[in-house]
């Protein structure tokens, strides 16, 4: 069917497409600070580790409210805006969070925890701004393409620090301080690689049969009414993406919360710990590009279905024995459906919504991903306590239940492309 070939992409999408991986290399090198350095901050300021997780918190809660705020800002001025403003805060955050240590000051670095959060919230909308530019056909591949930066960025983190630690004697400073004081080192970069962005993704998006000429647009572009959650979860595609995302982001905070626990409880040391954190973001970054591929060739439903399995694997499988790689294997498998769910999810989105709607959409969506963020391992922490650490295995399969259910009843006759779920006659 015409506009469902591989459409070839143009030199304009591909340079775009670049320009915006790159940056999210860069920018992930300075979202690692936060699981890093925050709770040594903390540490180092207090002199005890009873708040050591509040950066985390901070992050996670400023990140779920600057979600849908700043989907607005990309859905009406564009998607170059909200990213430039987004990096501009992560900015402003990291220096003030250096200069908080420097000065000894608690409350300054609270602050800048809550400027670097509204950063880091903005910072999602480089995966619609990947989808923008992309027809339903080759959707998915473009996303992978800029997730895999991700990767980069965060195996960079470890470099930046070093790079601190190496410089903060002759300088004079303390390596806590002197590594968020890098960090606009590569932020400032990032912000100059999405200027060069052109035309903005939101504009390419209104008009991509402009650059896919046998493109066949699906869904009516022009500006959208004002959205609520109860109108975009009563279509069935998007209710699908909502769920499995709430799920997978959940299952994932969940595992990555007890995993240092699991392995600390069998014997294993720190260093061990480190190198199963690492397999585990290989795992949600390394092979974006490959399940992007498999999301336009077999459908986003089948990448959906695959995450939530590999998903409830994972999390079944880590604390089911005491060995070291079976419980490294389950944190990469779940790391893995993350990575399908996110970038089907993104997909599906994206193949429903227009270009001046879909940042909010998307807004809603981690919006709800990162409430699950935020309460399922507060929740699962009492009941591994109770009945031990196979119920962590047990509530990742369970919450499993549902994204699997919505995923099989998608009806989606080519990639991109749903069809309606008629009820049975009676």
């Amino acid at each position: 069917m015409i506009g469902w070939r591989r459409a070839a992409v143009p030199t304009v999408i591909w340079r775009n497409t670049l320009l915006l991986a790159l940056s999210q290399a860069l920018v992930g090198v300075g979202m690692q600070m936060v699981p890093t350095l925050g709770a040594l901050v903390v540490q180092f300021l207090l002199g005890s580790v009873a708040l050591a997780g509040i950066g985390t918190s901070i992050v996670g809660l400023t990140r779920t409210l600057a979600a849908y705020p700043f989907g607005q800002i990309a859905d009406r001025y564009g998607r170059k805006p909200g990213l430039l403003l987004g990096l501009a805060l992560g900015l402003v955050g990291t220096c003030l969070i250096g200069l908080a240590v420097l000065a000894r000051s608690f409350p300054l670095v609270l602050l800048g925890m809550l400027v670097f959060g509204l950063g880091v919230g903005a910072a999602q909308q480089l995966r619609v701004a990947a989808a923008d530019m992309y027809p339903p056909a080759r959707r998915a591949e473009g996303l992978g393409y800029v997730l895999t930066g991700a990767l980069v960025g965060a195996l960079g983190g470890p470099l930046l620090v070093s790079l601190a630690q190496t410089l903060a004697v002759p300088l004079g400073l303390t390596p806590l301080a002197l590594a968020w004081l890098l960090v606009p080192l590569v932020i400032l970069p990032g912000m100059g690689l999405v200027s060069l962005v052109r035309p903005d993704p939101r504009e390419i998006a209104a008009d991509l049969s402009r650059y896919y000429p046998d493109y066949q647009p699906v869904v009516a572009s022009g500006p959208a009414p004002a959205l609520r959650l109860r109108t975009v979860l009563a279509d069935p595609p998007k209710r699908a993406a909502f769920v499995a995302s709430f799920v997978a982001q959940g299952t994932m905070a969940m595992v990555m919360a007890l995993t240092a626990l699991v392995l600390d409880h069998h014997g294993h040391p720190l260093p061990a710990l480190s190198l199963s954190v690492a397999i585990h973001v290989v795992g949600m970054f390394g092979f974006s590009l490959p399940i992007g591929r498999l999301a336009d060739r077999w459908g986003r439903r089948s990448v959906l279905l695959l995450g939530a399995f590999l998903s409830a694997a994972g999390a079944l499988l880590v604390p089911a024995t005491g060995d070291y790689w079976p419980i490294t294997l389950g944190t990469f498998l779940v790391g893995l459906g993350w990575s399908c769910v996110s970038i089907a999810a993104t997909a599906i989105i994206a193949d429903t919504t227009n270009a001046y709607e879909r940042g909010r959409v998307q807004g809603l969506n981690d919006t709800l991903a990162s409430v699950a963020n935020v309460v399922l391992p507060l929740a699962v922490g009492p009941l591994v306590a109770w009945t031990g650490l196979l119920a962590l295995g047990w509530m990742g399969l369970l919450l499993t239940v549902p994204s699997l259910v919505l995923a099989w009843r998608l009806r989606e006759p080519r990639p991109g492309r749903y069809t309606p779920v008629v009820a049975p006659s009676c």
